[in-house]
């Protein structure tokens, strides 16, 4: 599909969490993740949700779940029931959708994606018990997007992949 991005901060062995969060917070890295995905519908599975902000919405995005959990109505949340649902939102939007995670939410769309816009961080964490899915780097083009970034002593750079 030609609207579908995939966002995520993945460290060396593609760590993207431990004990259902984040490893590393840059405070750049946020600010880079809310200039993408700002104005855009984002979509996560559950417990990416509740991470955001222990189940409220992000300012300025629509929030698109996949869960068969059943979640407060809000009028920024839109649950799906189904990957065939998601892919139908998708779909229907016609413009960038953002995939937020988690894992497995990652895995399931990563074939559907046409851009991954990716921090990679310099940095390993042996704790770490999520990653992101394995992806052929030779199947896709990249691009830096501006300077490489350290914060905390943890050099970082964001990087775009297009689909060849």
């Amino acid at each position: 599909m030609k609207n579908v991005t995939i966002i995520a901060a993945i460290g060396k062995n593609r760590e993207l969490g431990k004990n259902g969060d984040l490893i590393w917070r840059f405070k750049e890295d946020m600010e880079f993740f809310k200039s993408q995905t700002m104005g855009k519908p984002m979509a996560m599975g559950y417990n990416t949700f509740y991470s955001l902000r222990g189940g409220k919405p992000l300012p300025g995005r629509q929030h698109i779940v996949l869960t068969s959990r059943n979640i407060d109505e809000n009028p920024q949340i839109t649950i799906v029931r189904s990957v065939d649902e998601l892919l139908k939102y998708i779909e229907d939007y016609k413009k960038e959708v953002m995939i937020i995670g988690g894992a497995k939410v990652y895995s399931t769309m990563m074939e559907y994606a046409d851009k991954l816009v990716l921090t990679e961080v310099d940095a390993e964490d042996k704790e770490a018990d999520v990653y992101f899915p394995e992806f052929n780097k030779d199947e896709w083009n990249s691009e830096i997007l501006g300077e490489e970034q350290e914060e905390n002593n943890i050099r970082y750079k964001h990087l775009v992949y297009t689909r060849k």
